[in-house]
């Protein structure tokens, strides 16, 4: 009945669609399942995540003075205006 409605070559294509959607709810009521078990139990839930401390960053220190920064950015911007003027070139 479904090869009539539909024609033999969207078979699987269709067959494609529905198991993609039996994968998507199945993933959903897995999901929601979790939060309902999260919720009957927040006392257990909660401590987990109270234990886990925020990783402190040491304090960053500059590895090269303002002036040899400075110097990186006006090299660089040379070299932007050198393609620049090439691709100009180019055109």
């Amino acid at each position: 009945m479904v090869i009539l409605l539909f024609g033999a070559k969207k078979m699987p294509q269709m067959a494609r669609s529905l198991g993609q959607s039996m994968r998507i709810i199945k993933a959903e009521t897995k999901g929601m399942r979790g939060d309902d078990e999260a919720e009957a139990k927040p006392e257990q839930a909660a401590p987990a995540v109270r234990q886990a401390p925020a990783p402190q960053l040491p304090p960053s220190t500059p590895e090269k003075s303002p002036e040899q920064m400075k110097a990186e950015i006006d090299e660089l911007q040379r070299k932007l205006a050198a393609q620049d003027q090439a691709q100009k070139n180019a055109s």
